[in-house]
């Protein structure tokens, strides 16, 4: 379960960096482009966030993880490149 957890933290920051890259690099540049992959990009990081949650929940009592780790887990989601912090760091 962990090694799933670490793929989906992994996917789940690429994701968030490629959404935050079409928002801001591509609207600006060329927005029919923005338009199209808007969609796909906004789904895929859905359901990787999406389970990348509810991930966390199920491996915090296998990782000893307490509720402030549990916590901080999951506000890594929310940050930029913080689900690869959270890869390095809690994911022995």
């Amino acid at each position: 379960m962990l090694k799933i957890f670490k793929i989906t933290a992994f996917l789940e920051g690429i994701s968030y960096l490629v959404l935050f890259f079409n928002m801001l690099i591509i609207k600006t540049n060329n927005p029919e482009l923005y338009h199209t992959l808007l969609k796909p990009i906004g789904y895929a990081h859905g359901f990787l966030f999406v389970a990348y949650i509810i991930l966390a929940f199920l491996i915090k009592d296998d990782q000893k993880w307490s509720w402030k780790d549990l916590f901080v887990v999951l506000i890594a989601s929310v940050l930029p490149f913080g689900t690869f912090y959270i890869e390095r760091k809690y994911c022995k």
